[in-house]
């Protein structure tokens, strides 16, 4: 399916429409509808069980989204947090430099100097994507951050946390008092950063305010965290520097031991395959579709030692595209607001010597994810569009339909009403044919439906029995319908690691 074909569904289904819309929309902004802000908070909530609820030493916290003016350059981000822009000189357009090369350098421009991005330019003749004109501009540096005066006076300023990582580093020192005192230390946020794009695209890939979940993990460098155990022969689909270099730009289904064996450290390994299992048995993306592309060292963010950033291939966007990332950010953070701030940001060791801890990070792009989901699982069969969402991430996880409404619609509300108190995301429908609600219930990706009929009433209102109906089969049944949330119950569970915390 197409980006367009694709964004045009989920807006009319009410996932997500261009905010500000009657106004002709805000580029870069989006607004999420209930279906979108639904599916969100599911993703949200099973990233956080799969991650955060690894260790009963990790913590969600939910911190400010604006920061003083000293913490943004102390992190770095003053100075480093830019994109190279290329302006064109006939229609006044600014795009990414990303943008103007990706036909004659999918892997981007990260790494490159302005001038052999200049020189990616001249020799390809690129010409400029919104005029045509050749007139492009020498590519300079542009910082992303929002600032925003600050203070009764308007004198002071603060920015918007361009990523939700430096609330963690800010919380550390509280959190060690909070805590035990003990590494490794985890501190999760899920919530907002905001970038201001050159050239937001792509819908949810380029976004000027958009929600990421991150999770730091600190920890002593002697002592670093996750084993491989069981799963030292998992496959994982990798894409290494050096193949690349070597021109070889295919994935390698790479043993996780294996990757260990050519110098990656094994913690950072298992943190890899944990995130390749949420991708695959969290959000059902095959295993095919995805790939961690290796970082080299001018390639990556200025704050890692060691950068995969996992990628999935999306039909709707032309290729792959990144949804998350494991960074190895050694103690630079640390070091940097220590400094900034003239905190000792050190811990004891129970040896008592003091150790400034490193740091794990586990990022993941929520509403690019939320994109990949629709990518991935939305089906054209026939006639029939179906949404197959996995059935705990679905926003409606189960429909309930009279047949007859003017018979049966206090049945039918009471059952809705009962599963909506046990947690089931139940919705009552009674307009138009069962077939059109099937067919709307199929689209919005719901799991089960459910139909009230006459044999529901005559058996009397504690034995009514109803026909449920499996999304993906199209298979009916009749349950009883004082079984039916029990019977929902197993489906609609976030799946959890199911191995113990390699601590």
């Amino acid at each position: 399916m197409k980006s367009d074909e694709l964004y045009a569904l989920l807006r009319r289904r009410g996932v997500l429409w261009p905010s500000a819309e009657i106004y002709g929309g805000a580029q870069g902004l989006y607004d999420y509808g209930p279906l979108g802000a639904a599916l969100k908070r599911r993703v949200e909530d099973a990233w956080t069980a799969w991650f955060v609820g690894r260790s009963p030493d990790y913590y969600r916290i939910e911190p400010a989204e604006l920061v003083p003016e000293a913490v943004v350059r102390a992190s770095g981000h003053l100075e480093n947090f830019t994109d190279p822009e290329i302006s064109c000189e006939a229609c006044h357009a600014v795009f990414r430099a990303e943008t103007v090369v990706e036909k004659v350098r999918p892997e981007g421009v990260d790494g490159l100097a302005p001038n052999q991005i200049e020189e990616v330019v001249r020799a390809n003749h690129l010409k400029c994507p919104n005029c045509g004109s050749t007139a492009l501009a020498v590519p300079r540096a542009f910082n992303l951050m929002f600032d925003v005066p600050f203070g009764v006076q308007r004198s002071e300023r603060a920015y918007l946390l361009p990523e939700t990582a430096q609330a963690s580093y800010l919380a550390f020192a509280r959190m060690w008092e909070v805590g035990r005192k003990a590494l490794p230390l985890g501190i999760a946020v899920v919530g907002r950063a905001y970038r201001n794009e050159i050239a937001p695209r792509q819908v949810l890939f380029r976004m000027r305010s958009f929600t990421q979940a991150e999770l730091q993990i600190f920890f002593d460098p002697a002592d670093p965290p996750g084993r491989l155990g069981a799963y030292a022969e998992e496959k994982v689909p990798v894409l290494r520097v050096d193949r690349r270099e070597k021109g070889e730009g295919s994935t390698a289904f790479v043993p996780a031991r294996e990757l260990v064996a050519s110098g990656l450290p094994e913690f950072y390994v298992d943190h890899l395959v944990h995130l390749l299992r949420f991708l695959r048995e969290v959000l059902g993306f095959p295993t095919e579709r995805i790939r961690f592309f290796e970082k080299s060292d001018k390639e990556r963010a200025f704050y890692n030692r060691i950068q995969f950033d996992a990628e999935v291939h999306l039909e709707s966007l032309g290729g792959y595209k990144e949804v998350g990332a494991v960074h190895y950010r050694g103690d630079y953070d640390l070091r940097r607001h220590g400094d900034g701030s003239g905190k000792d940001l050190s811990v004891a060791r129970p040896s008592g010597e003091r150790v400034v801890p490193h740091v794990l990070e586990l990022t993941f792009g929520v509403d690019r994810n939320l994109w990949a989901l629709a990518d991935v699982h939305l089906a054209h069969e026939g006639e029939r569009t179906v949404w197959k969402l996995p059935p705990y991430l679905a926003p409606v996880q189960a429909g309930v339909f009279p047949l007859i409404p003017k018979e049966q619609r206090p049945f039918a509300e009471r059952l809705t009403a009962d599963l909506l108190a046990v947690g089931v995301a139940a919705a009552y429908d009674e307009a138009s044919s069962i077939g059109k609600r099937y067919a709307r219930m199929d689209e919005a990706g719901t799991p089960f439906c459910v139909t009230v009929d006459g044999p529901s009433l005559a058996d009397g209102p504690d034995r009514g029995t109803v026909t449920l109906r499996q999304r993906d089969s199209k298979a009916q049944e009749r349950v009883p319908a004082a079984e039916l949330a029990a019977r929902l119950a197993p489906s609609l569970r976030f799946p959890r690691p199911t191995m113990p915390p390699p601590l």
